[in-house]
């Protein structure tokens, strides 16, 4: 059995955190969740985390800003762009930036969780590689 995977939900709208989190976290994710870029740059600080949900528009820093910032904290953390409205523009660019997936809210959760486990299953081979790279001892 692999380990449960870890997730972080970043979005200004507590209502969709709370709900995600309880939805996600009945089906065995550990989740924690945020509502600012700032807020998830401080957890990432000092807590590793496998997969991200990342709102598009957040007053302050928006969500591509952090993206940037996430991939210079962990670099392998696989991050999935969340929006509230198609902009093909925040999409493209999120993808530029390092992220895996983007969704259009409001998201079915058998199809957010499918993305989780996707993104979970890329960080696991990056890991691999990675470690292999180093090899043993390295």
């Amino acid at each position: 059995m692999t380990r449960p995977i870890r997730l972080l939900i970043v979005d200004d709208e507590a209502r969709l955190v709370e709900t995600l989190s309880k939805r996600l976290t009945a089906r065995g994710l550990y989740v924690e969740g945020v509502h600012s870029g700032a807020d998830a740059l401080a957890l990432l600080q000092g807590k590793p985390f496998d997969v991200a949900l990342l709102d598009v528009r957040m007053p302050g820093m928006d969500g591509l800003t952090t993206l940037r910032e996430i991939k210079k904290l962990q670099p392998l953390l696989q991050v999935i762009m969340l929006s509230g409205n198609a902009s093909i523009n925040a999409a493209v660019e999120g993808m530029r930036l390092g992220a895996s997936e983007y969704l259009l809210k409001p998201a079915n959760i058998d199809d957010v969780l499918a993305k989780i486990e996707e993104a979970f299953h890329k960080k696991l081979i990056q890991e691999e590689r990675l470690a292999a790279q180093h090899g043993p001892g390295a």
